[in-house]
């Protein structure tokens, strides 16, 4: 591992057993590769121990590090013992599980007696390897790590399903006033609903609001802005923000209540470039990063990644508008009949971990729907992927 990374990197930190050769393998040819594509320096406390007293320095690994990598192969002691020691000190939201796939009781390689996972983690995801899939296993790895890193990371500069309600009804309401404002008819709209009771206070709003907008592309979801009349303002149920752009007629508006309900609408991007279209591989970057911002939202307020949240996106103003693409090289073979029908509306209820480990099919799950609206439109999964990691990667 070593002069692979740069020492200014930031740093990971390996859990695994120590002095098995073919664990050894795996962290060589998959595990420190995936970890350094992704901008992470490795470490194992086998390899880059100072000298010291072996625990503290395990001790500082965890803390210092972006993301662990925790492989359970082996079920040792010691390593189960460093996860706990990591949740502890709430890094579980960096925590990473890994394991050979024969611990698991459903696998045909299974043995009875051999080795599994402990009852206390079987029910946490676990990303599954298999001996000679490491190369399968280094890609999904760093898939992984990409999506933990995108919700995690630092921002850069600058009631099970939801109910109606009285906050959501005045939110809504909010929104189609501002947009009356503008000549902007079609828009995207989010509202996030948790499970269980939660009081934040009004600072610790505006932190976790500050935090959780991702810089990637374009206009972010929910954006911060310090000018006069854009900020955050405080209300006795939350804070609340609202943009008029007035150069091109977009409009946000954005309100998150002290019990971690959120709720957001913007004008749709493609109105920016080019009137009566949606652009397909535009929606998929704005589904993602509406469910990365879920995330990093609900991480930045301290909630767990078990707790469950129930997600509804919502497109208005689609009748009329021609599929297309904002990329010239996703370009369509054909040109569809419009849309029909004026929205589109998916909910889903998912545990926050969920957003990480299974982002792609999720996003999937929420367009597939709108883009069957024009002419039976479906794109390939691949194809879906490869826009989502662009993403992830800050590439698009």
């Amino acid at each position: 591992m070593k002069g692979l990374a740069h020492e200014n990197m930031p740093q990971a930190f390996l859990i695994m057993p120590i002095g098995n050769p073919e664990l050894d393998r795996v962290a060589a040819s998959a595990i420190v590769p995936a970890l350094i594509a992704c901008g992470l320096d490795p470490k194992r406390v086998d390899k880059h121990n100072a000298g010291g007293l072996l625990k503290a320095e395990i001790m500082s690994f965890i803390e210092n590090a972006e993301i662990i990598v925790a492989d359970l192969t082996l079920e040792r002691p010691n390593c189960y013992l460093e996860i706990g020691y990591a949740m502890g000190v709430d890094k579980f939201k960096n925590l990473i599980l890994t394991v050979r796939e024969d611990h698991f009781p459903d696998s045909k390689n299974h043995k009875k007696g051999g080795p599994k996972i402990h009852f206390d983690l079987a029910g946490y995801d676990i990303l599954r390897w298999q001996p000679d899939g490491i190369d399968e296993f280094r890609q999904e790895l760093e898939k992984r790590v990409r999506r933990r890193l995108a919700i995690t990371a630092p921002p850069a500069a600058a009631a099970n399903a939801p109910v109606p309600n009285d906050w959501l009804a005045e939110q809504i309401a909010t929104a189609d006033a501002g947009m009356r404002a503008t000549s902007r008819t079609g828009f995207m709209e989010l509202h996030f609903a948790l499970t269980g009771v939660d009081r934040f206070t009004l600072p610790k709003l505006r932190e976790a609001a500050e935090y959780a907008p991702i810089h990637t592309f374009g206009w972010p979801i929910a954006v911060v802005l310090h000018k006069n009349g854009a900020r955050p303002h405080p209300r006795a149920d939350g804070i609340a923000a609202e943009v008029l752009r007035d150069e091109k007629q977009a409009y946000d508006y954005w309100a998150l209540r002290r019990s971690g309900e959120f709720y957001w609408r913007g004008t749709l991007f493609e109105d920016d470039r080019s009137k009566g279209q949606i652009f397909f591989d535009t929606r998929i970057v704005r589904v993602t990063e509406s469910l990365l911002y879920c995330g990093r939202l609900y991480g930045a307020l301290g909630l767990g990644r078990q707790r469950i949240v129930t997600i509804t996106v919502r497109h208005v103003g689609l009748k009329g508008r021609r599929l297309s693409s904002a990329n010239p090289s996703r370009a369509l073979d054909d040109e569809r009949d419009p849309a029909n029908e004026n929205e589109s509306v998916v909910q889903l209820t998912v545990r926050l971990e969920q957003l990480e480990s299974e982002l792609v099919s999720l996003v999937k799950e929420i367009l597939a729907p709108l883009f069957a609206l024009f002419d039976f439109f479906a794109l390939n999964g691949r194809v879906y992927e490869d826009i989502i990691n662009r993403f992830v990667a800050g590439q698009v």
